[in-house]
């Protein structure tokens, strides 16, 4: 490395071995040693008169660079050795400086110091193929699996005990399918959001994600505030925005043969909408607690019931030309129930956002109106909370189960009020109702780790985090299925430049092919 080799006789150069049980990497950068001049004069001077001194520089310089290699590669004593002690590599001495310094690296084994790394790097689709993939896959509406005899505990009768981590693949494939129902309601609304108040309103066609199930009624929900109508005049095509009355959802029944044995029952979904319009926002800040009525002969010990004001006045206000959304969900189920008497049945309610708010008032209520009605589920995402610890616990004497999907980053489900769950007097003492599968925007290797407000709501975003949970130690799984089309589509700003770049290049490639890469973009 001193490049002294030439200039120095033979019988010299015993005097710069350095004894000991140094490690053979001299050239290491770590522990740098400057040139010399390689004139006659330098040399002469270098070997005759100060060989001493320079061997003492020489072992306090490869000294430092073991100890510096030790801490790096945290060697142990042979005293103390442990199966995951991490090896100094051999680096030979023949070797260019690029080859050693790779040698070097890869003796790090930088996926046994960080095994989050290695799980992101297994997980991220390197290839191009792999994204292409990604992006041609069709939807996977309806999962194939056969149900048949454990359709109750799918359905909450054990509150998913053993389901969630890790995450039952059955139950990964009927979230994702109920999620769907929603993401119909939000296109359909936002295709034909405007209602007049002088007509009744026309059907609303859903396009379903399922063929599987016929939509037998359309749902609406009506606030109970409203704004003047000089702002209709001076905004006429907003006027969608600032009605009262708007179509919230569907209910829907499965009437194929081949799907109602393969579910093990014939299911009838109830699938809300969140928030969309600016009267319905304004419901949502209406965060006091009013008293939540139940049937008089009904005998709750649970303390005084109570939910958030605008979330009730939505669910049970009626509009000038349509019945509230209480009073259609409960009339439609009812018919259902009588029509399909005898058959295996369940309800399912599912909601986004306010919807998944809706969709608990919703399931409290068809519980106690008929003697004879189905189990019933709730599978919220992104849902608020909904009421105090009264209205949980009259929740669950019903026997109503819930499961809610929540996002860590999704500061909706953090909202109204204070978690004050032992208090019933407070006005603000808000709970969280039924079971709870927590997902994670940072554990997608496909979001960025700091992704908006609004990416961490968004609904295609939860299916996508919930299509790729594993468990709580693993929480994104290598073989996750969703397409990322919509993702793209919907929040291409806070998907990775890596993706974004290659999707772009790659979208191309399949419009060319006459492949379909477009879809709608998700309202929430």
């Amino acid at each position: 490395m001193l490049q002294i080799g030439s200039k120095l006789p033979p019988q010299n150069l015993n005097l710069f071995q350095v004894k000991g049980d140094s490690p053979k990497c001299h050239q290491s950068s770590f522990a740098p040693v400057a040139r010399y001049s390689s004139s006659s004069s330098s040399s002469s001077s270098l070997a005759t008169s100060q060989p001493v001194k320079h061997v003492s520089s020489k072992s306090s310089s490869t000294e430092l660079t073991k100890q510096h290699l030790d801490k790096l590669f945290q060697k142990q004593s042979p005293q103390s050795s442990q199966p995951d002690t991490l090896p100094v590599p051999k680096v030979s001495g023949n070797g260019s400086f690029a080859n050693r310094g790779r040698a070097l690296l890869e003796g790090l084994s930088l996926a046994r110091i960080w095994p989050e790394m290695k799980a992101a790097e297994e997980m991220s689709p390197r290839h191009m193929n792999r994204l292409q993939s990604l992006l041609s896959k069709t939807p996977e509406y309806s999962p194939r699996n056969n149900l048949g005899s454990r359709w109750r505990e799918y359905h909450g009768c054990n509150d998913w005990s053993g389901l969630l981590d890790p995450l039952d693949e059955n139950l990964r494939r009927e979230m994702v399918r109920y999620g769907e129902f929603v993401q119909a309601a939000y296109h359909c609304f936002h295709t034909n959001p405007a209602m007049s108040t002088d007509e009744h309103p026309l059907p609303h066609l859903v396009a379903l994600p399922e063929r599987s199930y016929r939509v037998t009624k359309n749902l609406y929900g009506t606030s109970s505030v409203g704004l003047p109508k000089w702002v209709d005049t001076l905004a006429p095509d907003l006027s969608w925005v600032t009605q009262r009355s708007s179509w919230m959802g569907y209910v829907a029944v499965c009437e194929d043969r081949q799907e109602i044995q393969r579910m093990g029952r014939r299911d009838i979904v109830i699938a809300l909408r969140g928030t969309s319009t600016c009267l319905e926002w304004a419901e949502n800040v209406r965060a006091q607690l009013v008293e939540y009525l139940y049937p008089e002969d009904m005998d709750y010990d649970q303390g005084e019931s109570k939910v958030q004001c605008g979330f009730l006045s939505l669910y049970k206000t009626r509009g000038a030309r349509v019945p509230s959304l209480s009073e259609s969900v409960v009339e439609e189920v009812k018919r259902l129930v009588e029509l399909y008497k005898g058959e295996a049945l369940s309800i399912t309610v599912t909601g986004h956002s306010l919807g998944a708010a809706l969709a608990l008032l919703a399931g409290d209520e068809l519980s106690t109106c008929s003697p004879y009605m189905p189990p019933i589920a709730v599978f919220s995402f992104g849902g608020p909370r909904v009421g105090n610890k009264g209205f949980a616990n009259q929740i669950n004497a019903k026997n109503v189960k819930v499961l809610r999907i929540v996002n860590n980053q999704d500061v909706i489900t953090r909202v109204p009020g204070l978690p004050m769950v032992d208090d019933y007097i407070t006005p603000l003492a808000y709970t969280h109702v039924g079971a709870e599968l927590r997902v994670d925007t940072k554990m997608s290797p496909y979001l960025k780790p700091n992704a908006d407000v609004a990416c961490c709501h968004d609904l295609e975003a939860y299916l996508h985090l919930v299509d790729g949970f594993f468990a709580s130690n693993c929480p994104f799984r290598a073989n996750a299925k969703r397409s990322l089309v919509k993702l793209l589509n919907e929040q291409r700003s806070n998907v990775k430049q890596l993706y974004t770049s290659k999707a772009k290049a790659l979208s191309l490639n399949l419009e060319r092919q006459g492949l379909r890469t477009c879809c709608l973009p998700s309202p929430s």
